[in-house]
Parts: structure tokens; C-alpha cells; sequence
């Protein structure tokens, strides 16, 4: 059993119970399961195996809020390791080596990362030549994770502007698709922001809701929906046809739980039923969201590999020619670090397209600044290594994102996340869920790997399931994110 530890920090940069959701990962960045416990001087965190790794906690830096760091990788010692020191180790070794990096592709660095880069440095030095004094350097390591930050934000400004540039010299409008996820259709003044906004539309099919009784179809929500893009002349992007959760899955289902063969029947058939209905006006289909985290009908972790194949062949053989989509939730996988499965998402992802099973595209799910789902934020220069790394699998990206703009109680929420009040200084409003538009956005579309970006939730107005993740008020109204996206989409896509 491995143990490594941390003296605590001061109760300024870490919340209360940031230490629940420390976990440690290997080499490959695979998190591995383990259990974390706060004393009153140190956190200590326990694994099934004693290898050097790499240790993750959400911690609040002034002026940012509460960010998911990561250290260098640490070997286990007697003593206790300072936290900020191996932070500030880590985000500055990590500064230095995608700057480096990017450089050597031709990427020209502004002198302000390299400045911030240098007093970063600088900074770190003290802090770690000088642990002896404890509260000096945590000062100090404290001074080189805001200086290792900014310099992050200034390497992603450069990286997303040159390859905006290179992007826009080969094709003035870029391809990428930009859609919002549809509960209704938009109505008044909402239908010319949806157009101006978004060059496609997300229509969910909601299994629970088209079928409640097993066999008995309701298809009115849909039909408007897709009837509506027709209208606009706005592509559909259908699905997910099956989502992993108790909220969207037919209560009559849970009669099969514990039956494999039948519940995987069932699924191929409501999925060649919605697809003989929409086939034609549909450009996309998303077959299958959560296979990675969804824990409804108790299905074993080789289970939901083979129920996410089924789903894919099932949509391939009901419509040969119109791309397949699978979604992947909390793509960083720290959820490993208290589940018991052996697959990482992007180990998940690179079994399905070995397989050979006609899979278009792997879909993300970046559900950012929330607790009890989602993914805690992370700053943009992790955001856009993520985005390489899954890129590895050498399929397109379809990226879903969300964020809140509000920390109060939202009535028509269903889900089990909660905006986190820590993740942003002051709290979550409607200026920050803009400025997570304006940081996260461009970096997607600077990515050539990702094909198309989707707001997970146009209007708060409908049910849904992040609260206050819309773009469109409980009122009707349009907020501040709204306005951000529709700029950036007018400079720069179609």
C-alpha cells in the first residue's frame, strides 16, 4: 500500500473538502484508485500500488478561484511534501516544456511568457531551496503558480491566434460546426440569436420521454425540434440515442437489470426505430453518451464496451452513410480515483476505434465548474492539452461544454451537479460563464482535430440538467455568453 503526504496548506488555498477530490495518477496520466484523508497537519493520500506518480487537487490561487493542479511526478518519502512547492513545480515545469514544444513546430512565443516563465522560475527556486522556513515558501511557490498561470494564459493566446491565423489563410470561414442543444424550439427574438449564434442544432432523443410505456411511441418533442431545423436550414445533430443515466432511460427498462442479452435487444430496437423516422434529416448521430461513467442498469465495465459496440453497429446498419458519434463523460478521468473500473475514457475510446466499427467521431463532455458531475476547472493550457491528447486517437473531436452562470437555487435543474462556488473568485455570474466562452472557445476552434463544438444547453427555461448552464435566461432572455459566442462565431466560421 502506498502513502504519500502533504503538510496542510494555509486554509486560504485550500477549501474544505478540495482534499475529497485529490487523486494520483501514473506516468500515463491514468488515475489510479485511492483514498485520500485530512488530519490536522497533513493530507495523506493512500494507494494499492507504491510507484512515483503525479498528484491532482483543486486549489485556489487569488484572483482565479479554486483550479485543478497537478505535481510533478513524486516519489514516496518519510516526509511530508509542501504542496504549493510541488504545484508550482509542476505548472512551471509544465510552462517550459509546451512552450518548448509548440516552439519546435513553429510557434513564435511572446517575450511576456518567457518573462513570466522567468520570474516564475525565480520564484519556485526560493520556495523550494527554502522549505526549511516553511510559511516563506509557500509564500514564494504561491507567487510562482500565479506567474506559472498567467504565462499559461499568454503561451494559449499565442498558440490560439497564430493557428487561428494559419487556419484562416487556408479556408477564410473555418468548417468547424458550432451548435446548442435544443429542449424547444427557439421562439421571438430567441429564433434570430439561435441563427446568429449557431450553424446546427443538437436535438436530444430522450428514450424515457419517446417511449415511457415499452412499445407505445411519442415522437411530438422531436418532430418540432427537427421540424424547426428544417425550417432554419440548420443541420441536426441527433442523440444521444442512449445516455447512461436513470434520467433518460424508460423506468420499464430496470425489468431486463441483471439480463444483458435482452436489455442490448431493446437498445438496437429503439434505436432503429428513432433512426427509420429521422433518417434523411439528420446529418449526425450521436449513438451513445456516459458508457464510461453511467451506472444505471448495473451493467459491468466489459458490459457497457460491448452495449457502446452494439450502439454503434445498431446505427450503422439502420443508416450506412451518416457519421457516427460516441461521447465520452469527464474526459480527464478523475473519477477513477474512487470507481472501481480498469479503463480510462481514452483507453475506452482506443478499444472502440481499433475495433474497426465505423466510428466517425469521439465526443467529449467538458461540463466545467461544477461538483457532483462534471469536471473541475482547469486552466486553458491543461484545456488544450487535453484536446492533443485525445486527438492521438486520430478520429475528429465533437466537443460538448457547459458552465454555469449563477450560484443560486435553480427550480428546473434535475441533475446531481451544483456550480462550485470555489472554482471562481466571487462565485460563478453571468460575466464569468462569458469569460469561460471567451477563454475555452477559440481553443477549440484553433484545434484542427476538433470538427464541432456543442453548448450542452441552449435555455434554463426547459428542464435540464446543469443549473444555470444556458445561454438563455429562465426569462428568456439573453446573457452575456451568448453575445460571446455569437462574436466569435461571426469572425471566424460560417
Amino acid at each position: 500500500m502506498g502513502l504519500i503526504r502533504f503538510l496542510v496548506p494555509p486554509p486560504s488555498s485550500l477549501s474544505v473538502q478540495a482534499h475529497e477530490r485529490a487523486f494520483a495518477t501514473g506516468i500515463d496520466l491514468v488515475p489510479w484508485r485511492c483514498e485520500t484523508r485530512r488530519t490536522a497537519n497533513e493530507i495523506q493520500l493512500t494507494r494499492s500500488v507504491n510507484d512515483s506518480g503525479n498528484f491532482h487537487i483543486p486549489w485556489i490561487v487569488p484572483g482565479r478561484g479554486e483550479i485543478m493542479l497537478q505535481t510533478c511526478t513524486l516519489v514516496e518519502r518519510a516526509e511530508p511534501y509542501l504542496f504549493a512547492v510541488e504545484l508550482a513545480r509542476g505548472k512551471v515545469n509544465q510552462l517550459r516544456n509546451q512552450a518548448a514544444d509548440w516552439q519546435a513546430i513553429g510557434l513564435v512565443v511572446d517575450d511576456d511568457v518567457w518573462n513570466k516563465l522567468r520570474e516564475a522560475t525565480e520564484h519556485f527556486a526560493r520556495a523550494a531551496v527554502g522549505q526549511h522556513k516553511v510559511a516563506e515558501a509557500i509564500e514564494a511557490a504561491q507567487q510562482a503558480l500565479a506567474l506559472a498561470l498567467d504565462g499559461s494564459d499568454a503561451l494559449a493566446r499565442c498558440y490560439v491566434d497564430q493557428a487561428l491565423a494559419v487556419r484562416r489563410r487556408q479556408t477564410p470561414q473555418l468548417p468547424t460546426v458550432l451548435a446548442a442543444e435544443l429542449a424547444a424550439p427557439p421562439t421571438g427574438k430567441g429564433t434570430e440569436a439561435f441563427l446568429e449564434g449557431f450553424n446546427a442544432a443538437s436535438i436530444p432523443i430522450v428514450w424515457r420521454e419517446i417511449e415511457a410505456v415499452e412499445g407505445a411511441y411519442q415522437w411530438t418533442r422531436p418532430d418540432k425540434l427537427i421540424d424547426w431545423c428544417v425550417a432554419n436550414r440548420r443541420p441536426v445533430i441527433g442523440g444521444p440515442l442512449l445516455q447512461l443515466d436513470a434520467h433518460t432511460l424508460p423506468d420499464w427498462l430496470c425489468l431486463w437489470e441483471g439480463d444483458f442479452d435482452n436489455i442490448v435487444s431493446v437498445v438496437r430496437d429503439f434505436i432503429e426505430t428513432v433512426i427509420s423516422r429521422y433518417r434523411g434529416k439528420v446529418a449526425a448521430w450521436q449513438c451513445a453518451a456516459r458508457v464510461n461513467t453511467g451506472r444505471a442498469l448495473a451493467l459491468s465495465e466489459e458490459e457497457r464496451l460491448r452495449l457502446a459496440v452494439s450502439t454503434i453497429e445498431a446505427v450503422r446498419h439502420a443508416d450506412p452513410n451518416t457519421p457516427v458519434i460516441l461521447r465520452f463523460d469527464q474526459p480527464w478521468a478523475e473519477y477513477m480515483a474512487r470507481t472501481d473500473v480498469d479503463l480510462s475514457p481514452l483507453h475506452f475510446a482506443d478499444a472502440l476505434v481499433r475495433a474497426g466499427l465505423g466510428l466517425s467521431a469521439i465526443g467529449l463532455d467538458l461540463s466545467m465548474g461544477f461538483t457532483g458531475a462534471g469536471s473541475a476547472l482547469r486552466d486553458r493550457l491543461d484545456f488544450a492539452r487535453l484536446i492533443d491528447l485525445w486527438s492521438c486517437l486520430g478520429l475528429p473531436l465533437f466537443v460538448c461544454l457547459t458552465a454555469p452562470s449563477g450560484m443560486a437555487a435553480d427550480p428546473a435543474a434535475w441533475g446531481a451537479a451544483k456550480p462550485d462556488a470555489n472554482a471562481i473568485s466571487g462565485g460563478w455570474n453571468a460575466a464569468a460563464q462569458a469569460k469561460f466562452v471567451d477563454d475555452f472557445l477559440p481553443i477549440l476552434l484553433a484545434k484542427p482535430s476538433v470538427q464541432a463544438v456543442v453548448w450542452n444547453q441552449w435555455s434554463d427555461a426547459e428542464p435540464h440538467e446543469f443549473p444555470h448552464g444556458g445561454l438563455v435566461d429562465s426569462a428568456g432572455a439573453a446573457k452575456a455568453s451568448l453575445k460571446a459566442l455569437s462574436a466569435i462565431r461571426k469572425a471566424n466560421l460560417r
